[in-house]
């Protein structure tokens, strides 16, 4: 009976181990296929990332290869727009901020600040004319009058700002404008844009009358009391003119002291009528 048992307990533990060493084995197959099937993803994965830094790599060492080479160098500056704004200038400027970038990585911004902070550029705008060019296309600002400053006599646009110095006879601005308000106040910008405002209604209606080329310089100190100076007998003579008709007023100072010049210091034409006044009165 003891050996019966015994028999039967040793037949037990040996399914037992037999079953444990068929879940071990199961495991173990398991995790090989697993590990089988990781290595099949990830293999592949590996090299597939290791082309593309690869290309990727090559890719740019070619890039910045090719746009640090003459190929992109700057050859050629199409400047537009440009009347009076210094093109050389401009064209040095494009030199200067492209000679190590090349046209591909030209900071065009920057160009662009460097050119509008030049006489007459109002806007600039450049862009690229692959692989070896550069187009500025500029707005110009346009001269308004002639204005005489305590440095000297200057051109100066619509919205008041001062170009450059005049250094040649103006045709389209034959006299200059006296009274300009050079304090630094909030008033003097926008006094002076109205003083601009008349000198332009000024030559609008002289020029249309012809009158234009026979004054010498206006006076727009006092906005309310516009001033000319003409020339009659080779003498200045100095006109008030009436702010609301300003063609009808020169006209008749001109017509009441012609060939009298040298004996008439000034005319007030504001009225209906002009009144002279002579030398030595």
């Amino acid at each position: 009976m003891a050996k019966a048992k015994s028999k039967a307990k040793r037949s037990t533990a040996k399914r037992r181990s037999t079953a444990r060493n068929k879940s071990q084995s199961v495991r173990s197959m398991r995790r090989e296929a697993a590990a089988h099937r990781l290595s099949r993803f990830f293999v592949p994965l590996i090299i597939a990332v290791c082309l593309i830094g690869g290309i990727v790599f090559f890719g740019l060492m070619g890039y910045k290869t090719a746009i640090a080479s003459d190929f992109f160098a700057v050859r050629a500056v199409d400047i537009r727009g440009v009347d009076r704004a210094p093109a050389d200038d401009i064209r040095k400027i494009v030199a200067a901020n492209t000679e190590k970038t090349g046209v591909w990585l030209a900071d065009l911004p920057s160009i662009r600040e460097k050119i509008e902070k030049l006489p007459f550029v109002k806007t600039a705008a450049v862009s690229m004319q692959l692989p070896s060019g550069i187009r500025v296309n500029v707005l110009e600002r346009v001269p308004a009058a002639v204005v005489r400053l305590n440095a000297g006599d200057f051109l100066v646009d619509s919205e008041g700002v001062i170009l450059a110095a005049a250094t040649k006879p103006e045709p389209t601005m034959p006299f200059v404008m006296r009274g300009w308000d050079e304090a630094k106040t909030e008033k003097a910008p926008a006094d002076n844009i109205q003083r601009i405002r008349l000198y332009k209604k000024m030559l609008d209606e002289w020029r249309d009358l012809g009158l234009s080329e026979r004054v010498k310089e206006v006076n727009l100190a006092d906005l309310r009391d516009p001033q000319a100076v003409i020339v009659d007998s080779g003498k200045p003579i100095y006109v008030m003119l009436a702010k609301d008709n300003l063609a009808k007023s020169l006209k008749s100072a001109m017509e009441a002291v012609a060939g009298k010049g040298e004996k008439i210091k000034g005319v007030n034409a504001a009225g209906i009528s002009p009144v002279l006044d002579y030398i030595g009165n």
